[in-house]
C-alpha cells in the first residue's frame, strides 16, 4: 500500500500506488513559521470536520493569530522536544500531527501526540501512519523519553486502530473528557512504552 524513505535531505517521503493512478509522492517534514497559513488552514478544517476529536473549539482556533501560529512553530525549529509534522503533496498539507515533551522534572519522560488529522480524501493511504511512525522514530531520539502518551475519543474506532497496531496500549478511560454542548465525549487513555 505504501513506502516510506528519507530522501538525500533527510526529510521522510511516502510512496504509495493507488490504481490506476501513478505513485504519489508524498513527503513528511517539520512544519516551520513559513507553513502557519497552512497549519491554520488544516487545523480549522480538522476542527470543522471532526470537533469530537478535538478538545481545541473551532472558536478557540479562529482567536489564534497567524503570526502566534508562526512564532510557535518557528520556536519549535530550535528544540526536538517538540514539533508538529506536515504531510505534503507538492505545495498541500493533506495531514498533521504534533509532539510535544511534558515539562517538569516529574515529567520529563513522558511526551504526548497530539492533532493527529488526515484530509478525508487523502485517509487510508498510510499517510496517518507514516506521520505517527516518524513522530514516535524522533521521540526515540530525544534522551530520556521512556513513553508516548495520546488520547483518542472512544467511538474513534479507526484511529484506535492505527494506534494500536503501532504499539501503543489502552491504560484506562476518561469518561466524558470533553463536553460539546449537551453531548460528552469519552477517551481512551495510551501509551507507547519505549523502555521495559
Amino acid at each position: 500500500m505504501f513506502k516510506w524513505k528519507r530522501n538525500s535531505r533527510g526529510i521522510a517521503e511516502v510512496a504509495y500506488r493507488s490504481s490506476p493512478i501513478p505513485a504519489e509522492q508524498i513527503e513528511i517534514r517539520r512544519l516551520t513559521a513559513d507553513d502557519a497559513h497552512a497549519y491554520y488552514g488544516l487545523r480549522l478544517e480538522a476542527l470543522e470536520r471532526e470537533p469530537l476529536a478535538f478538545s481545541e473549539s473551532i472558536e478557540e482556533h479562529r482567536a489564534i493569530t497567524i503570526e502566534s501560529i508562526a512564532k510557535r512553530l518557528g520556536a519549535k525549529e530550535d528544540g526536538a522536544e517538540s514539533l508538529v509534522l506536515g504531510a505534503f503533496t507538492e505545495d498541500l498539507v493533506v495531514g498533521m500531527a504534533g509532539f510535544a515533551r511534558f515539562t517538569g522534572s516529574k515529567k520529563h519522560h513522558k511526551g504526548l501526540i497530539w492533532g493527529v488529522y488526515v484530509k478525508p480524501e487523502w485517509r487510508r493511504k498510510g499517510i496517518a501512519r507514516v506521520l505517527l511512525s516518524e513522530i514516535v522514530e524522533r521521540a526515540k531520539a530525544i534522551a530520556g523519553i521512556e513513553q508516548i502518551l495520546l488520547s483518542v475519543a472512544t467511538d474513534q474506532a479507526a484511529a484506535k486502530n492505527l494506534y494500536q497496531s503501532l504499539g501503543f496500549e489502552v491504560y484506562g478511560r476518561e469518561p466524558r473528557t470533553l463536553k460539546i454542548g449537551d453531548r460528552y465525549v469519552d477517551e481512551d487513555l495510551m501509551v507507547l512504552r519505549l523502555t521495559r
